[in-house]
């Protein structure tokens, strides 16, 4: 497969994972965006450049996240290799439960199928395939590839996802603390088996969730209940734990955004007075520090309905 340009430029989501009751299976895209420059090099060097969130902790070569989705793709697709020069420029908070793994996977991905000649080669599917396999399961990279809400799975098919429709009158918000936790940690807390009647009602719950978002968000609040993983993660991050507990007591539609430990508030316009009076008493002005010694940051986000997207400097 021949190469078609040598210069892209890729815009790709934050993401939540899980909504409460979707877990490892239900996502959401955020107006939330890291910007990834990809240049081709006539070398074998590998470069990386990063603004914002990571820089100067992440890797800054060849085992940066984003290069390895991309050589692996290009790879994939029977590409050559070249050198890169990669820039960063990223919004995303890292290890805060918004997907920011998924977004360097997924720009990769993308970032390949716009350097081919014929990116036709690469589908939604097999990209989606490539993703799941970095990441280890498919709930963020969906909605950071398609945008707008989805449910993703894993069968005899390999991984797929289909959307899901969303209200145009919710909006998110997202509560991040400035602390992390890595995903590692809050998955090692989650039982082996968990009560029959605890599955029983998140299953119920997640199919009702798909009908709230889509026409019936004053049902939000019932269709965000969880009891699969939120209450045994509370012992990692407490602060989170307790932040949800008091928005879901004031009636609105609080979650642990994918492992955490970033809160994601479901609303709609008429439930903004009761949420901006709930988080004044709860983080005072500009988040100060009010919950379980965390500080917090407040953003209000829409619903990002296109996911990544790519273009080559060259057509501009």
């Amino acid at each position: 497969m021949r190469l078609g340009a040598d210069h892209v430029l890729v815009t790709v989501p934050a993401t939540s994972a899980n909504l409460g009751p979707g877990f490892d299976a239900m996502g959401l895209a955020l107006g939330l965006h890291d910007e990834i420059e990809v240049r081709l090099v006539a070398s074998d060097d590998v470069t990386v450049e990063v603004v914002g969130e990571g820089a100067g902790e992440v890797p800054d070569g060849a085992d940066h996240l984003v290069v390895r989705a991309l050589q692996h793709t290009l790879e994939a697709a029977g590409a050559p290799l070249t050198g890169v020069h990669l820039r960063c420029t990223n919004r995303i908070p890292h290890g805060r439960g918004l997907g920011s793994s998924a977004a360097a996977v997924v720009s990769g991905i993308v970032a390949a199928r716009g350097l081919l000649a014929d990116p036709h080669v690469l589908d939604a599917r097999t990209m989606l395939g490539i993703a799941t396999a970095f990441e280890g399961h498919p709930d963020n990279a969906a909605p950071a590839l398609r945008g707008g809400a989805t449910l993703a799975w894993s069968g005899p098919q390999g991984p797929r996802a289909v959307d899901l429709e969303v209200d145009p009158r919710v909006r998110a918000t997202v509560l991040v603390p400035d602390v992390r936790l890595a995903t590692s940690r809050a998955r090692g807390v989650l039982p082996d088996q968990v009560p029959h009647a605890d599955a029983a009602f998140t299953a119920g719950r997640a199919a009702l969730l798909v009908e709230a978002l889509a026409r019936r968000p004053e049902l939000l609040l019932d269709a965000t209940e969880d009891r699969l993983h939120q209450d045994y993660r509370a012992e990692v991050m407490a602060s989170t734990a307790e932040l949800v507990r008091a928005l879901r007591a004031a009636g609105l539609a609080a979650t642990v955004s994918g492992a955490g430990p970033t809160v994601l508030v479901l609303a709609v316009a008429e439930q903004r007075t009761a949420l901006d009076t709930v988080l004044s008493d709860l983080l005072g002005d500009l988040g100060a520090d009010r919950v379980g010694g965390a500080g917090w940051r407040v953003a209000d986000l829409a619903i990002d309905g296109t996911g990544a997207t790519c273009r080559s400097v060259a057509q501009e």
